[in-house]
């Protein structure tokens, strides 16, 4: 039998078991609808395993594949890792799993990946042998040859698996795709953590940033690239194409990493101003109407966005090496760039204020806290006084004690706000502190826009990229010390 009608067999059968399943589900919720209501058996019992299930006869409430469907499933699964058959011929059986899979039902992709997860493990008894002889072994010159065997023994069929499905064109972007979408059900069915980890462990190889391209993307790049922009943007909304070509423009760099195997799709972005000094407000930099900066007085490079397109790709970072070659190849195309720095929002604030609001007021002394009391109208105030006030932000004088008050407590929540594992509390100074910046400046409605107030009360940061200093910042963090400017430092409560 040919490749291709190996193929168009096996998608025909799906489509016929899809076809019948439905027939059959169809019949079943009518009986269900006409009949006298009961309680389905095992109502309220925990979510059967692909392994109880294969062995059934019946479906029970909620599941989507019948086991005799499921068992099916499962075959054509195991036929893409026969080891008698070639990586092109595994690739052309995951492809018809891929074109099963394009129609199928939420539910019935569920199924799948809990066959894909819990079907293709490692052998346990080859694992607890090896790892008896790597022990045995230990000290001895057959250590290695031990240590082999005991890697290859955990290795699980789930990884073949996947390159499988990585062979056929598209399946690189099939296989993204999917871990994606699997992220919701992710959070309620942990029987899909051992596929998760398995794809992010495949995923930080394939996508390792030695194998990325840097490409800069301009208005002369293809359309459908710029469209990419527009769609994938995830700081600030592109809204027309006056927007994004202002963005574009000759006093704007905009650069992104792209695999091979995905070479139209941008895996991240950044969008770069070229400026004359440090920047505080966003909105100059998205005004589609401002006339473009002189290039020649351009000292300093504002990062004001950097976007992930792949939501399948979490857990793989490439954040850190794109700023990195960004910033080198902006050096060598202007030398008097000397200060690199972000203009990042700060998104976890308000919602963190709202929380700690209480704990924050009590660090002040006697006189802050009745200064504030007076802006507030109360005294003393209560938490429910200052996140009240906070909401007219914008309205607030320069000297106003609110407004200082809610810039120390941003000093505060990016300073000092760290979670258990001793990590920045704010997702975006995660990001830029991890990569060795530090917190330089706050900045009062750097973002006015109704998403800005939403996160922060309008307040942005610059993250400073000192190149001489990245290694002491990471130390300083892995210590659990954020490093920040003197003028940060001095908002502390």
């Amino acid at each position: 039998m040919s490749a291709a009608d190996w193929f168009s067999r096996k998608v025909s059968r799906f489509t016929a078991t899809d076809k019948k399943e439905t027939k059959v589900a169809v019949a079943q919720s009518e009986r269900a609808q006409a009949a006298p209501k009961k309680i389905a058996p095992g109502a309220g019992q925990p979510a059967r395993s692909s392994h109880e299930r294969l062995k059934a006869t019946l479906s029970q409430k909620d599941e989507a594949l019948s086991p005799r469907v499921l068992r099916r499933t499962l075959q054509e699964l195991q036929a893409i890792v026969d080891p008698g058959v070639s990586e092109v011929e595994g690739g052309r059986r995951a492809m018809a799993v891929a074109a099963w899979y394009a129609g199928a039902t939420t539910e019935r992709r569920r199924d799948l990946w809990l066959l894909m997860s819990e079907q293709f493990v490692a052998n346990t008894q080859k694992v607890n042998v090896a790892q008896a002889q790597l022990a045995a072994a230990v000290g001895t010159p057959d250590e290695a040859v031990a240590e082999v065997h005991y890697r290859r023994a955990t290795v699980s069929p789930r990884r073949r698996l996947l390159q499988r499905f990585s062979v056929y064109p598209g399946g690189i972007q099939f296989l993204v795709d999917m871990r994606a979408e699997m992220q919701h059900s992710l959070r309620t069915d942990k029987r899909l953590l051992a596929l998760d980890v398995e794809m992010e462990y495949m995923f930080s190889t394939w996508f390792d940033v030695g194998f990325l391209d840097l490409r800069r993307i301009s208005w002369d790049s293809p359309a459908s690239l710029i469209e990419k922009l527009i769609k994938y943007e995830a700081v600030h909304d592109i809204k027309s194409w006056a927007d994004v070509k202002n963005r574009l423009d000759s006093d704007r760099r905009c650069y992104g990493f792209f695999h091979p195997r995905l070479p139209e799709v941008p895996l991240i972005f950044v969008e770069v101003a070229l400026v004359d000094s440090m920047t505080g407000d966003i909105m100059p930099l998205l005004d589609e109407l401002a006339a473009a900066e002189d290039l020649k007085k351009a000292t300093t490079a504002i990062f004001y966005s950097i976007s992930n397109t792949q939501p399948g790709l979490r857990g793989v970072s490439f954040g850190d090496s794109l700023i990195k070659r960004v910033v080198e190849t902006l050096k060598e195309e202007f030398p008097r760039l000397r200060v690199f720095a972000t203009l990042s929002p700060i998104p976890g604030f308000r919602a963190w204020l709202g929380k700690h609001a209480a704990a924050m007021l009590d660090k002040l002394g006697e006189k802050e806290r009745a200064a504030l009391g007076r802006a507030l109208g109360f005294e003393p105030p209560s938490a429910a006084h200052l996140l009240t006030a906070a909401e007219g932000a914008l309205a607030l004088p320069e000297k106003s004690p609110l407004r200082l008050m809610l810039l120390r407590c941003a000093a505060h929540y990016l300073g000092q706000g760290l979670e258990a594992g001793g990590k920045p509390v704010d997702p975006v100074a995660r990001f830029h502190l991890g990569n060795g910046a530090r917190v330089e400046r706050l900045n009062w409605a750097g973002d006015p826009s109704p998403k800005g107030l939403k996160q922060s009360y309008g307040i942005m940061v610059n993250y400073l990229y000192d190149l001489k200093r990245l290694d002491k910042h990471r130390a300083l963090l892995a210590q659990g010390k954020i490093p920040v400017s003197g003028g940060v430092e001095a908002l502390y409560i």
